[in-house]
């Protein structure tokens, strides 16, 4: 008897213990900032509404700082307004007057702005409070940004990741690491409206960079770019003689995708974004405190763009990622 008793009590022990991690997730408290991208209400739509087709238990995001780009009106500023009140009315949203008082009351914390050049800045007031933190695409304005968000970070030892909605698409993520170690070149494709406040590949080029990395892993060694008025063609060679190019449309009507050349075999997609899978990402990275991204990867793929411009300000001619990442005051790993 005394042993039934005592997996009974075990057993009631680990259902409570079960049923506390549940209510812990389930309690994640999530603020952002920045609300000037239609992410923030598609992604409030999947964690806030029980009801919604996709719906992603184990957070929810209960308060938002409006936040903007003056000089960037139509893009940036002028759609804030929109998606406050949309978070407010429709999704229970609380806006905050500050940044530091909407961060000292959630547990983690997502950076929306939809102009990379304002990650730098929010992040010096986010950071020192050790909370885990999003920053959605790109992860900064410009490479030397990035270089110093991530100094941030290990600084105040805060786990932090940012990512395309594109890395984490379900035929891209379909790739075991073993066949990952097949492809010998990848050919990604996606939307590239140039910014004139951004690097060229920074506004929107980053999604079909996203997904070379998602798919080559980090380590490429050099990037050529050739620019028309409407496409990019920008192609890096990886170690292995593996090679990765994205190609950018700017008038063309199409979806995103890739083609993975495996040595047996070609994969080739095309779907539309999908925000699901990445705020699955986010929820467990906020759980757990592990990002799905290194930080070097991250940093990767800025030097990546920053190596496209600098090659299209050589005419066309390979640059070498490392000596970008040297330029910057980074050294690339070996």
């Amino acid at each position: 008897m005394a042993s039934v008793r005592s997996v009974m009590s075990e057993c009631i022990v680990a259902s409570l213990a079960s049923a506390a991690l549940t209510a812990a997730a389930a309690d994640l408290r999530v603020g952002m900032i920045g609300l000037d991208t239609s992410h923030t209400v598609a992604f409030a739509k999947v964690l806030n509404d029980p009801k919604a087709p996709n719906y992603i238990s184990g957070a929810k995001i209960v308060g938002a700082f409006r936040s903007g780009s003056p000089d960037m009106p139509e893009k940036s500023m002028n759609r804030v307004p929109g998606y406050a009140t949309e978070l407010s009315e429709k999704y229970g949203v609380k806006l905050y007057d500050s940044i530091e008082e909407l961060v000292s009351q959630v547990d983690a914390v997502m950076i929306e702005n939809v102009d990379g050049r304002r990650h730098l800045e929010i992040a010096k007031i986010v950071f020192p409070s050790g909370k885990p933190v999003f920053i959605d695409k790109p992860l900064a304005g410009t490479l030397a940004q990035g270089i110093e968000i991530a100094a941030l970070a290990k600084k105040y030892n805060v786990p932090f990741f940012s990512a395309s909605s594109l890395r984490f698409a379900e035929s891209v993520t379909a790739f075991s690491p073993e066949k990952k170690k097949t492809i010998r070149a990848v050919i990604s494709h996606s939307p590239c409206e140039i910014e004139p406040h951004h690097p060229d590949l920074f506004w929107y080029g980053v999604h079909g960079v996203e997904m070379l990395y998602a798919l080559l892993g980090s380590g490429c060694q050099s990037v050529s770019r050739i620019q028309t008025p409407d496409s990019e063609v920008v192609t890096g060679v990886w170690g292995g003689s593996r090679t990765g190019t994205f190609y950018g449309y700017r008038r063309a009507s199409a979806n995103y995708g890739f083609k993975a050349i495996l040595t047996e075999g070609v994969v080739n997609d095309d779907f539309k974004s999908d925000y699901t899978p990445l705020v699955k990402q986010i929820v467990t990275f906020f759980q757990t405190r592990k990002a799905p991204v290194s930080t070097d990867e991250m940093i990767e793929v800025l030097a990546f763009m920053e190596a496209a411009d600098e090659s299209k300000r050589q005419g066309g001619k390979p640059v070498l990622v490392a000596d970008v990442l040297k330029a910057h005051g980074a050294m690339a790993k070996k």
